[in-house]
């Protein structure tokens, strides 16, 4: 019986609740009479004995203070002299129980209900825009689709816009930075009137903006499409930035700014920026030193000073950097196509030694921006090798098709391990064959090809008329044309042994076209001198050798023993950076001359371009005949 009548008592105090809820959202005036009434028909409902339990009167307790607090907000004060202080009393329990409402919110939807039982003012209409981003921000990716399509489809959020259009002339200017961002954050259309009265607000405020408003606004327009009116506010915050760099004390403020403005920055603005920030450099803490790469690079401005002073604190406190931002360090070295070889082998090394730290994934990505640097990183590499022989079994075929296109990429040679490595791959390769797919297997085999290793099944497999009509019918990229010169060359160069002879069908082929290649004429130049202090030796200019090498210039010299010397201007990514290693497929073109009878001189292009004819000469014949060149030396002396 008590269960029972309990369960009615809540009944009864749930519709007085709701009653008073809705009289609260069609505006009705909830009166003290009301309040009177609701509580002596709660108190006549509940017999004595259940009128002393804690519950029941907590429940009327609650019932009388809703009243209450709308009696206070709709009944104007008793006397005039005393509404300063009602007024104030009553805002400081409003805005309290507003926060701790906010507080409480777990959903974005959830601050919308909260919304809606208020009245806000501009600064609880900023509170509620961050906070609404503050919750979604921190959900997975997925949660966030969902609630962000609950918060567009809410009634509530329309209101949420249109107040926020109507306060924002009212605001103050920081609260209108955090509430334009979260509003761009959350997916707002960039194009909607909220937005839009957002950007001419700024843009006329825009002078009285202090450094951290500066700094947030600019954070917030990184993200938008340009737009007349994003296209003015940054053509603002140029002109304002600029006035005021000499001024700007904090360091990220001035990286914020950097990233807005840049790669349309003018180049003189790019060198104000750059003399502000080495003015600074003794406030950079190591975050600052990690963001400055990546801002850098958002500008599109190489600024070696300041890069080469981050390099060396970077190198000096690589402990304490996080994966997620040295990865993004590597990346803006690529961007910028900045490499500091030193700071370079320190990342190498110190990734080699906390081996164990990092997942195979992460361990993969840093493979990967290393290649694109063209640095070779010989202490993970080795490292990284050791961990695959110990346990090849555990890499994906994704993982195998990275390791393979990394090593290869710098011809990489272990020391006294490379046939146990080598053998670790081709067991791998073999257990995914079968559910590889034939562009997957080109590329493979397009890399044993590089790493001069030659194991039969995947080339058979490769060479199967079947496959091979696949990859022909398929759209693939033009690079598959440039793998199958490589295999065929390999085939027919490196002679490898197979159980049955294999070989590429012509039909699959193509024949290099050099017929708009010309020698440099400086290297003309050079060599020709050099060949005047030279008997019995012949030039010859622009020489293709097994219809896909193209050698720049061969000397023949004739005598006891005939001598060919391949000179080839070499690309710059041809080597690994800072030494003379060649790598991928100018080193297999290196590999397949010297089995062709020839000796190859590789010459960068850079290194005669800086040089006189003088000492063109004299470079390019150490390099040629280093052993004459010593012979002179020792008789001159």
């Amino acid at each position: 019986m008590s269960v029972l009548l309990s369960k009615e008592v809540m009944g009864r105090v749930l519709l007085l609740c709701r009653r008073g809820f809705l009289w609260q959202r069609h505006g009705c005036l909830v009166t003290a009479s009301a309040t009177s009434v609701v509580t002596q028909q709660l108190a006549q409902f509940l017999s004595p004995k259940q009128s002393q339990t804690g519950l029941s009167w907590s429940l009327v307790r609650s019932v009388r203070f809703y009243t209450q607090e709308r009696d206070e907000l709709e009944t104007p004060p008793p006397h005039a002299s005393v509404q300063s202080e009602v007024t104030a009393s009553r805002q400081g329990q409003r805005g309290s129980s507003f926060l701790d409402n906010l507080q409480c919110c777990v959903s974005p939807s959830d601050v919308l209900d909260v919304t809606r039982s208020y009245s806000l003012n501009t600064g609880q209409v900023n509170r509620c825009l961050t906070h609404i981003w503050a919750i979604a921000k921190r959900l997975s990716d997925e949660q966030r689709r969902y609630e962000l399509q609950l918060l567009f489809e809410h009634p509530g959020f329309e209101e949420l816009l249109k107040n926020a259009s109507r306060t924002v002339w009212h605001m103050r200017l920081e609260d209108v930075t955090y509430s334009l961002l979260s509003m761009v954050n959350l997916g707002v259309p960039q194009d909607s009137r909220v937005i839009q009265t957002y950007l001419r607000a700024c843009q006329e405020r825009v002078n009285d903006f202090d450094e951290k408003s500066l700094s947030i606004l600019a954070s917030c327009l990184r993200h938008m499409d340009d737009s007349p009116n994003v296209v003015a506010l940054k053509d603002g915050l140029r002109l304002v930035v600029e006035t005021r760099l000499p001024g700007i004390k904090n360091v990220m403020v001035l990286q914020t700014l950097m990233r807005l403005l840049g790669k349309d920055t003018p180049k003189e603005l790019k060198r104000k920026l750059e003399r502000k920030a080495l003015s600074m450099t003794d406030q950079f803490s190591l975050p600052n030193t990690q963001y400055m790469f990546s801002t850098l690079a958002v500008m599109g401005f190489c600024s070696k000073p300041l890069l080469d002073i981050c390099s060396k604190k970077i190198k000096e406190n690589l402990h304490g950097i996080p994966f997620n931002r040295l990865l993004q360090l590597l990346h803006s070295c690529f961007e910028l196509q900045y490499r500091d070889a030193h700071m370079l082998t320190a990342v190498s090394d110190y990734i080699a030694s906390t081996m164990d730290v990092w997942s195979n994934k992460q361990l993969l990505l840093f493979l990967s921006v290393f290649e694109d640097l063209v640095f070779c990183p010989d202490a993970l590499m080795e490292a990284y090798a050791g961990k695959v022989m110990a346990d090849p079994d555990t890499l994906t075929l994704k993982d195998l098709l990275c390791v393979l296109k990394v090593y290869s990429s710098f011809s990489y040679d272990l020391q006294q391990r490379r046939p146990e490595f080598l053998d670790s791959l081709t067991h791998v390769l073999s257990s995914y064959l079968p559910k590889m797919s034939t562009y997957a297997l080109l590329k493979s085999v397009y890399c044993l090809c590089l790493l001069g290793h030659f194991p039969s099944a995947p080339f058979e497999q490769l060479l199967q008329s079947c496959t091979l009509e696949q990859l022909q019918e398929s759209k693939f990229p033009q690079s598959k044309e440039r793998m199958f010169q490589t295999i065929d060359l390999c085939l027919r160069l490196d002679s490898p042994t197979f159980p049955q002879p294999l070989s590429v069908p012509s039909s699959v082929l193509s024949l290099a076209d050099f017929s708009q290649s010309s020698a440099n004429p400086g290297l003309l130049q050079g060599l020709q001198k050099v060949l005047e202090e030279q008997e019995h030796a012949v030039l010859q200019e622009m020489v293709v050798v097994e219809k896909c090498y193209l050698i720049d210039a061969v000397i023949t010299k004739r005598g006891e023993s005939s001598q060919r010397f391949a000179v080839i201007f070499a690309p710059f990514f041809g080597f690994c950076y800072g030494t003379s290693k060649p790598r991928g497929s100018f080193a297999v073109k290196l590999r397949h001359l010297k089995i062709l009878g020839y000796e190859p001189v590789p010459i960068l292009e850079h290194e005669l371009l800086s040089m006189s004819e003088e000492q063109r000469a004299d470079f390019l014949r150490m390099r040629i005949f280093p052993q004459h060149q010593s012979s002179e030396k020792k008789h001159t002396f």
